[in-house]
């Protein structure tokens, strides 16, 4: 945050408050809010991120296996995006565009009835 601190204080004393309100305990306890953080981490592609969120996350009482269950849950999600990948556009399928379903031969609960 350097570069913020440096450029733009009031910002940057603005996202530390946000991280101290929402990193308190709550609803969620520390531990479970820096476990989430490792797995957004990992979708967000955030080396610094998964290695800080990690470290903090066991600082709060996570195992090594609890981190590593975080961060094949983000993963799913991961691959999951990339099964049911849609082109929003158009809202058609863009693997059934790549293999030639038409829409004769889809079910899509999104899709309107074409009467």
């Amino acid at each position: 945050m350097l570069f913020l601190d440096e450029r733009l204080p009031e910002t940057a004393e603005a996202f530390g408050q946000m991280r101290k309100s929402i990193f308190k305990d709550g609803y969620l306890d520390l531990k479970s809010k820096e476990l989430i953080a490792v797995a957004s981490s990992v979708l967000m592609r955030c080396q610094y991120c998964v290695d800080v969120h990690s470290r903090r996350a066991m600082n709060a009482g996570a195992t090594k296996n609890e981190i590593a269950e975080a961060i094949s849950v983000a993963m799913f999600i991961a691959a999951g995006s990339q099964v049911h990948w849609s082109n929003t556009s158009g809202g058609e399928n863009v693997y059934d565009k790549i293999f030639g379903v038409g829409e004769e031969d889809e079910e899509c609960c999104c899709r309107g009835s074409k009467d």
